[in-house]
């Protein structure tokens, strides 16, 4: 939980202050008024990272750093961003100790919730990918770090295949074992993840929609999950003239995907627009139960102008969900949001 913050020089704000209630928080305003802006660096200070821009770009413009300080239960946090010729540098304090880096421990957890995520089923498999690995990242210690690990040696297996001169399997192997070492990794934590939301996830989309119709999510993967390793490191093999054509690689976690489906019918083909919107509300509920139950700490939840886009039912779901959580709702209209809340929530005005 974050009780108060207070911006200097990010993104659209020089310096301000505000104060945040232990439920549901509505941060109210016109386009422009910096309602996303503040969602945002509610995320930075809790997590350590925005999931919209690389860090340079919180500092506001021609501003050469951004600060942000808060107050949690825990005690005080500050996270400090500078520009230092063409690096960015960012520290974080927590009750006074310096570190470069949150650890998984020193991060409050946070499931958020924009409009991107609207096309999670409809949308590429990035997407898709992106919400496995930001879950683990979040409840598996040292996943963050073996997700890096695997996209730098991916850059760099690609940068040989790119070079006129090279990718030849010998000077590719070296790359390549790693990189099913690493993949396998990967594989491994998003098949036990998957296999975890297929539990409830016909129960809480029943509920939430009022039927009793089987979901079931299948990861999609290039090889055997089972001996992911060896398998990948085989499929590297056979591709390698098909990549150094194409001059990246074709095989890997970074291709992969998951399928949701609804009494056996893919989603993303059958499911209508409400029950797409259903089972990705299921998705987002399971994920902050997910992070709570391994964390053993409720999450802060994220709503960035996603109330309006879903209907009255799904709405009274989602509120009947909030009232454990402190909860930040960015909005344009107010009585949209407030009326599910019965006066129980603290506004947040902004103006352009």
């Amino acid at each position: 939980m974050v009780t108060d913050l207070r911006l200097f020089n990010f993104r659209s704000y020089t310096q301000a202050a505000f104060e945040f209630g232990e439920g549901v928080n509505i941060i109210v305003g016109p386009n422009a008024s910096g309602k996303t802006n503040l969602l945002e660096a509610v995320l930075v200070v809790c997590s350590g990272s925005s999931y919209r821009v690389k860090d340079a770009d919180l500092i506001s413009f021609e501003q050469p750093w951004a600060r942000l300080e808060s107050d949690t239960p825990e005690g005080a946090r500050k996270v400090t961003i500078e520009r230092a010729e063409d690096l960015t540098k960012k520290k974080f304090t927590i009750n006074s100790a310096q570190q470069s880096r949150l650890s998984l421990q020193k991060k409050i957890p946070v499931v958020v919730f924009e409009p991107e995520h609207l096309r999670l089923l409809h949308g590429g498999p990035e997407n898709r990918r992106s919400f496995l690995d930001s879950l683990l990242e979040q409840t598996v210690p040292g996943y963050g770090k073996l997700l890096r690990d695997y996209k730098r040696t991916l850059a760099q297996r690609n940068a040989v295949l790119k070079q006129t001169t090279a990718g030849t399997p010998s000077q590719l192997f070296a790359w390549d074992v790693r990189l099913s070492e690493l993949g396998a990794k990967i594989v491994q934590e998003r098949v036990l993840l998957v296999a975890e939301l297929k539990k409830r996830m016909s129960e809480l989309y029943s509920r939430l929609a009022h039927n009793d119709f089987m979901v079931d999510i299948e990861y999609i993967s290039d090889c055997d999950t089972a001996n992911y390793s060896s398998q990948m490191l085989h499929r590297l093999s056979v591709k390698l003239e098909t990549d150094r054509l194409r001059g990246f690689t074709s095989t890997g976690p970074h291709r992969h995907d998951f399928q949701v489906y609804v009494d056996g019918h893919p989603a993303s083909l059958a499911a209508s627009r409400g029950e797409s919107r259903t089972l990705l509300l299921a998705l987002k509920l399971l994920e902050l139960e997910r992070i709570e139950l391994v964390r053993n700490k409720k999450p802060v939840l994220l709503l960035d102008d996603v109330f309006s886009e879903l209907d009255g039912a799904r709405r009274k779901a989602l509120t009947t969900h909030l009232k454990d959580y402190q909860t930040f709702i960015t909005t344009t209209d107010a009585d949209i949001v407030v009326q599910h809340f019965m006066g129980d929530c603290t506004i947040i005005p902004l103006s352009s």
